[in-house]
């Protein structure tokens, strides 16, 4: 696999299997990746001084797909940072930014970001029955109010909600029938009234 292909994949897959900003991605340290002897860690530490607001540290558990990616990107890897830039330092947010948009475009994708990955990290955990203040606890977002601006619903989650409030009517069945052809077109909800 290429450098720069290998480079890539795994800035913008810690952002979406970490749930982390581009900014805190960016500046992740090496050191709190990977052991002296190069063996990923079983947790990604966030450092209180990258985050945005400086609040706290995270540490955040690597799943498989995550250490997959970290073991094969391990020779790459800055001797500071996991993502070195052109100077010294860290890759700068503008170069991810511009790396993503271009493979956007070569892709024929249009509308996502670097905070793409956040948002559907969050709202995947949220759509799996997570609990918000765990979701938050990844996040590192200071209030449950700040996150829940970053979850998607969708149509059918508000159809599911409100169905839900079928069973409470006594002495009826219910049954939901979704019908939905590329989103959702139509319900019905069927009634029948035992005797």
């Amino acid at each position: 696999m290429p450098a720069l292909f290998s480079k890539n994949r795994t800035l913008f897959g810690v952002c979406l299997f970490s749930a982390c900003r581009i900014r805190e991605c960016c500046t992740l340290f090496t050191q709190d990746i990977y052991t002296p002897k190069g063996n990923v860690r079983p947790r990604l530490v966030i450092r209180k001084s990258n985050t945005k607001g400086k609040l706290a540290t995270r540490s955040i558990p690597v799943i498989e797909d995550l250490r997959r990616l970290l073991t094969e990107y391990y020779p790459l890897a800055g001797e500071i940072y996991l993502f070195p830039g052109r100077s010294d330092g860290h890759l700068c947010e503008d170069s991810a930014s511009r790396i993503l948009r271009v493979a956007c475009k070569q892709a024929g994708i249009i509308g996502a970001s670097t905070q793409s990955f956040r948002r559907t990290a969050l709202t995947q955990m949220s759509n799996a029955g997570i609990p918000l203040r765990v979701i938050q606890e990844i996040s590192g977002h200071r209030n449950l109010e700040q996150l829940q601006r970053y979850l998607e619903v969708t149509d059918n989650q508000v159809l599911g909600a409100t169905a839900s409030l079928a069973m409470l009517l006594p002495g009826v069945s219910n049954s939901v029938k979704l019908h939905t052809d590329m989103g959702l077109k139509a319900s019905t909800v069927e009634h029948s009234i035992s005797d």
